[in-house]
C-alpha cells in the first residue's frame, strides 16, 4: 500500500493537469469567440485572436489524449499540438506590433516585414512538421507521458521560440512606455502579465524528451499543474486588457459583459466538466465504469450554475462595475425595467376603454391625443365606423375650459382629458389639454345617471394620466434621441484617446451615417432657429468651420448654407416638377424649407401621411451622404 501512494499521488497530479487543460480550451475557445463578436476590427484584438485560436489548438489536443485512445490518434493529436505551437511565436510578435501601432508608434515597414516573415518561418516549420522533420516519431512509453521524438529541428525551433518570445516583450515595455495615461499603463501591465500565459502554458511541451521530465516525473507533474492554473487566469486577464481596444464602449460596460460571458462560458463548462471527470473517475474507481450520476451531475451543473449567474448579475454589476456612479445607473435600470412602452400604453387604454364600453353597454369609444394642435385617434375601440377622423379635430372647438364638463359631439358623449395640476400652477389656471375620450351613445337613452356619470370620469382620470405619461415619455425619447449622437462621438473620442497619447481630439472623427441622418433631420426641423439647429453636432464638422470663416464666423449661417447645399444635391436637373423624381426634393423643399405642415404637403404630392414619413426619411438619409461626401472631401484637401 505505501508502494502505491506515489503512483496514485501522480495519477490524481495527471487528472488535475486534464481537467486544467480542458478548462484552458474552453476558456480560450470561449475568449476566442468573444473577440470574433465584438472588437473584431481593432489590429490589437485580431492579433489576440490568433493567440487564442494557438492556444485552443495546443490545449485542446493535449485534453484529448487519454489511455483509451489508439497510438496512431494520440500521434495525430500530438502533431496537431505542434501546429498551434509553431504559429505562438509569429502571433505574440504580431500583437506587440499592434501595440506599438495602437500607442502612437506606427511602422516605418520595418516591423510590418518582419511580422510577416515570422508568420512565413512558422510556416516552414510547419512544412517540417508534415515531412516529420520537425519532430520524430511517437514514443507511446516515454516518461512522463507519450511524446514525439526530439530531433534537430526541435532545438533550432525552441531557439526561435524563445527568441520571438523575448521580441516581442521587448515591443511589449515600448508600448508600456508610450502610456501616458494611468489608465493606459495600467491596462498594458495586465496585457504584458496575461501575456505570459500561452508563452508560459507551451512550456512543458517544450520539455518532453529531455531527462530532467522524465527522472522526475512528480516535479514535472506538479509544476505543469502550477503552470495550468496560472495559464487560465492569465489568459482571461490578458482577454480583458485586450477587450478594451477598439469598442468606444464605456469601461463599466465592457468589463460586465465580458465578467458575464466568462461566468456563463468558460466557468459553467469548467465547473461541470469538471465534476463530470470527478463522478466518472470516481465510478472506475468503485468498479463501474458508467454511471447514471455522469449525465445527472452535467444537467445538475448547467442549470444551477445558469441559475446563480442570473441570479447574482444585477448584484455584481452594482457592486463592481458601477463605482461612484452607482445612484445614477441604479435609477437608469429602474426606469428600463418599469418602463412604460408605447404598445403598454396602448394595452391600458385597451383596458380603460373596455371598462368604458362595457359600464355604458356602449358600441364605440375612442381616446385621441393632441399632438402640435392636431386631435389624432390612439386607440379606438368597437365599432370604428362611427368614428370620422377627418372631423375629428372639429371636437376641440367644443371644449369649453371646464375640466369636468362632458359635451355632445355628433353621436358621441366627449370628455377633455387635462394634465395634472403643477404646485406652481395658479389655482385658477387650466392645465394643459392633453386630449378628448369618447364613448358613444346608445340609442335607448341619451343622458347618463349620476353613479354613471361619476364612474365614467373615474376612467377619464386613468386615461388622461395615461396620455401625460406618454406625452412625458415622448419628451425622454426625445431628449435621448438628441443626446445620443454627442454621446456616441465622445466615446469614440474617448476610445481613440485610450491608449494613443498622440490622438488630437480636435480632429472629431467622420460621424457614422447613422448619426449624420439624425443629425440633419434635427436641424432641418428647425432650420430657421431652434435649439437643435443652434446646438446640433453638424456645427463640429470642418466643413461648417469652414463656411462659417467666410460667414464672419456666424455658425448658423454657415450651417443653413451647408444643409441648403446638401438639399439642392438631391435636386434633379431641370426645372421645378410634382412628379415621381422630384418627391425626395420636395419634400425636403416643402416641409422644412418652406416650413408646411405634414398634412398639406402630403396633400399637395398626393400621398398619404404615412408614405410621406418614409420618403423624408429617404430624402434626409440622402443629405446625410451629401453632407458626408463634402465633409470627406474638406478633411481631404
Amino acid at each position: 500500500m505505501i508502494n502505491g501512494w506515489p503512483e496514485t499521488l501522480l495519477a490524481g497530479l495527471q487528472t488535475i493537469n486534464q481537467i486544467l487543460t480542458a478548462g484552458i480550451a474552453i476558456t480560450a475557445f470561449s475568449l476566442f469567440l468573444y473577440s470574433l463578436s465584438f472588437n473584431l476590427r481593432d489590429r490589437v484584438a485580431r492579433s489576440f485572436a490568433i493567440i487564442l485560436l494557438c492556444v485552443v489548438i495546443v490545449f485542446t489536443s493535449e485534453a484529448l489524449q487519454d489511455k483509451t485512445v489508439s497510438i496512431q490518434t494520440l500521434d495525430l493529436l500530438m502533431r496537431l499540438q505542434w501546429f498551434g505551437l509553431a504559429f505562438l511565436p509569429a502571433a505574440y510578435l504580431h500583437l506587440s506590433d499592434a501595440l506599438l501601432v495602437t500607442a502612437g508608434r506606427p511602422s516605418r515597414g520595418r516591423r510590418r516585414v518582419a511580422v510577416r516573415g515570422m508568420y512565413a518561418v512558422s510556416s516552414l516549420f510547419l512544412l517540417l512538421l508534415a515531412l516529420g522533420l520537425l519532430v520524430g516519431p511517437i514514443i507511446p512509453d516515454g516518461k512522463p507521458a507519450p511524446y514525439l521524438q526530439r530531433t534537430v529541428w526541435t532545438e533550432v525551433f525552441t531557439v526561435f521560440y524563445v527568441v520571438s518570445m523575448v521580441w516581442a516583450g521587448v515591443n511589449f515595455l515600448r508600448a508600456y512606455n508610450l502610456m501616458l495615461t494611468r489608465s493606459g499603463r495600467r491596462r498594458m501591465l495586465y496585457l504584458m502579465a496575461g501575456a505570459t500565459a500561452p508563452a508560459l502554458g507551451s512550456y512543458p511541451y517544450l520539455l518532453f524528451g529531455y531527462a530532467i521530465a522524465s527522472q522526475h516525473q512528480f516535479l514535472f507533474w506538479s509544476a505543469a499543474a502550477i503552470i495550468n492554473l496560472l495559464v487560465g487566469a492569465l489568459v482571461v486577464v490578458m482577454a480583458y486588457a485586450v477587450a478594451f481596444f477598439g469598442v468606444s464602449w464605456p469601461d463599466r460596460i465592457i468589463k460586465s459583459r465580458l465578467f458575464k460571458w466568462i461566468m456563463r462560458g468558460p466557468v459553467t463548462a469548467s465547473i461541470t466538466l469538471a465534476l463530470m471527470t470527478i463522478v466518472r473517475r470516481g465510478g472506475e474507481l468503485l468498479g463501474t465504469p458508467y454511471s447514471a450520476f455522469v449525465p445527472f451531475t452535467v444537467v445538475a451543473s448547467v442549470l444551477l450554475m445558469e441559475h446563480s449567474i442570473t441570479f447574482a448579475a444585477p448584484l455584481w454589476e452594482r457592486w463592481l462595475f458601477f463605482g461612484r456612479d452607482r445612484s445614477e445607473l441604479e435609477l437608469l435600470q429602474n426606469i428600463e425595467e418599469r418602463l412604460l412602452t408605447q404598445g403598454d400604453l396602448l394595452q391600458f387604454l385597451d383596458a380603460v376603454l373596455a371598462a368604458v364600453r362595457d359600464h355604458l353597454q356602449s358600441p364605440s369609444a375612442f381616446v385621441a391625443a393632441l399632438d402640435d394642435e392636431t386631435l389624432l385617434p390612439v386607440v379606438v375601440a368597437g365599432n370604428r365606423s362611427m368614428l370620422e377622423q377627418e372631423s375629428l379635430t372639429g371636437a376641440l372647438e367644443h371644449v369649453n375650459g371646464d375640466m369636468r364638463r362632458e359635451f355632445v359631439w355628433g353621436s358621441y358623449w366627449v370628455l377633455p382629458l387635462y394634465s395634472r395640476k403643477r404646485p406652481d400652477m395658479d389655482r385658477d389656471e387650466l392645465p394643459p389639454l392633453l386630449g378628448l375620450m369618447g364613448v358613444a351613445k346608445t340609442e335607448e337613452k341619451d343622458g347618463m345617471e349620476h353613479d354613471q356619470r361619476e364612474s365614467l370620469w373615474l376612467l377619464a382620470d386613468r386615461a388622461a394620466l395615461a396620455l401625460e405619461d406618454r406625452q412625458l415619455q415622448q419628451r425622454v425619447f426625445r431628449s435621448l434621441a438628441d443626446l445620443q449622437p454627442q454621446v456616441e462621438m465622445i466615446q469614440r473620442m474617448r476610445a481613440a484617446s485610450r491608449y494613443d497619447s498622440h490622438t488630437n481630439l480636435l480632429n472629431v472623427p467622420l460621424p457614422q451615417e447613422a448619426d449624420l441622418a439624425n443629425w440633419v433631420k434635427d436641424a432641418l426641423t428647425h432650420y430657421w432657429g431652434g435649439p437643435k439647429f443652434t446646438n446640433s453636432p453638424l456645427n463640429k464638422l470642418q466643413i461648417v468651420r469652414e463656411l462659417a470663416d467666410r460667414e464672419d464666423g456666424n455658425t448658423s449661417n454657415a450651417l443653413r448654407t451647408l444643409l441648403r447645399r446638401a438639399v439642392d444635391e438631391v435636386k434633379p436637373q431641370g426645372d421645378r416638377k410634382f412628379t415621381t423624381e422630384w418627391i425626395l426634393y420636395n419634400i425636403l423643399e416643402m416641409k422644412f424649407i418652406e416650413g408646411r405642415k405634414v398634412r398639406d404637403v402630403a396633400a399637395r404630392l398626393a400621398m398619404s401621411e404615412a408614405d410621406l414619413y418614409r420618403k423624408q426619411r429617404v430624402a434626409i438619409e440622402a443629405v446625410a451622404r451629401a453632407i458626408l461626401d463634402m465633409e470627406t472631401n474638406q478633411i481631404e484637401q
